[in-house]
């Protein structure tokens, strides 16, 4: 449990580490390559160890340098036997995307994880991994973790999949496509969510000199027989997490700017600045850093479809903002680590705050809330989120706290140096 004490802030910038998303693709990315690669600023969080772990049992050898800095040796491509099950908690990222690098291995994988990760979509990509001639099971009939990835084969080819649940499907197909014999022709069911992070890992591999790219909204093309190739390089600040900061910024009227930060990322959840704007707020983009400042917060309708992450950090801004905020096209929210959609709802609803929840929306009237003892439902994103009315008002506390190590370890020193 942890108690956050009501303070007043002044403007500051602020430094915050590394991408999850990029951590994880850069990671995987360097072990596909035949060579060292060097990987400055990598998140050190519990789901990027988890990735970690996992790449060594298939026969990478990552050495920590120092601090963030870490060292690559990759596999070439060509994952080693590993003899026992691959544990990867509730980390969806490495369970998707690995499930990917696993399809190029000569042996059987057994990935899985934690009672909710065992309770998390899998279905579409095993299914697509299935047509490509890959042996790709689940243990359970609904399709969730524990898998089975036996590669089989590197023929590779054209392939249907449904990515309305999770763009990592894609991301993971691409991966892996570079290094079949064919490449892969990927047709999409429908649009994509959360495309960004397609764009993102698109993006990473080309850093690796492997080039993939989007035909048209339901194809992508990634041609076959590439090579990841080793280099150094360097991973920019997480914008997923600068958003509980950029959201202090709305609600305390002071500018807060984020460090290290390009206009031109291509992280999706660079968006959240531009609906605090709406909302309201004042920006400051400079060089290498972004503030947002807040005022009277008004509320607004939007489509976050592509930014799932921000969702929490967002709608407890708008519980601060006058009139009501819909947030729509969120029903990939209900897959994450929580439903996401219910545990905001549940703890504004404590604060005092009227929400009201559909299938794939949040619907918020803004007010005044009220101290309460949040619920993190071991989810990181509302654990942070969460955190930040307690700046303005008293009695918020913090339920499981730690579930933040999941990917902002040192969230709490920095939350609390403000």
């Amino acid at each position: 449990m942890k108690q956050i004490v009501p303070k007043k802030i002044k403007d500051q910038s602020v430094v915050i580490p590394g991408s999850k998303s990029i951590s994880h693709r850069m990671m995987i990315c360097a072990s596909l390559s035949n060579g060292i690669s060097n990987i400055e600023n990598l998140l050190q969080s519990d789901d990027i160890k988890l990735t970690m772990d996992a790449l060594k049992y298939m026969g990478v050898k990552i050495d920590r340098v120092s601090g963030s800095y870490y060292r690559v040796s990759g596999f070439g491509g060509n994952p080693q036997p590993c003899n026992k099950d691959i544990y990867l908690g509730n980390s969806g990222t490495s369970m998707r995307l690995l499930a990917g690098i696993a399809a190029l291995g000569n042996t059987e994988y057994i990935l899985t994880g934690n009672k909710r990760m065992r309770e998390r979509p899998m279905k579409e990509l095993l299914d697509a991994l299935t047509m490509l001639g890959i042996y790709a099971k689940s243990e359970s009939k609904t399709g969730t973790p524990p898998v089975h990835i036996k590669g089989n084969t590197r023929e590779g080819g054209k392939v249907k999949i449904d990515c309305s649940k999770s763009s990592q499907y894609l991301s993971s197909l691409l991966m892996m496509g570079a290094l079949m014999k064919k490449g892969l022709d990927i047709s999409l069911k429908g649009p994509p969510v959360s495309s960004p992070y397609i764009d993102l890992t698109i993006d990473i591999m080309k850093k690796f000199k492997v080039n993939a790219h989007q035909i048209d909204t339901t194809s992508y093309r990634v041609s076959g027989q590439q090579s990841y190739v080793p280099g150094d390089f360097f991973v920019e600040p997480d914008l997923s997490n600068a958003g509980y900061f950029w959201a202090i910024g709305a609600v305390t009227g002071k500018m807060v700017s984020i460090k290290n930060i390009s206009k031109n990322s291509l992280q999706g959840d660079l968006k959240q600045v531009k609906i605090l704007e709406q909302m309201g707020c004042t920006l400051k983009i400079e060089d290498n850093q972004i503030g947002v400042c807040g005022s009277c917060l008004n509320g607004v309708d939007v489509d976050m479809s592509d930014t799932p992450d921000a969702v929490p950090a967002i709608a407890v801004a708008a519980s601060f903002a006058k009139g009501k905020t819909r947030i729509s096209n969120i029903k990939h929210l209900r897959e994450k680590e929580c439903d996401r959609i219910d545990a905001v709802s549940s703890q504004l609803i404590k604060m005092g705050i009227e929400v009201k929840q559909g299938e794939d929306y949040l619907e918020i009237t803004g007010g005044e809330p009220k101290g309460a003892r949040i619920e993190t439902f071991n989810d990181h994103r509302i654990a942070m989120a969460f955190s930040i009315p307690g700046l303005i008002v008293r009695g918020v506390e913090i339920e499981n706290e730690t579930c933040v190590e999941k990917s902002f370890p040192n969230f709490w020193q920095i939350f609390e140096a403000l």
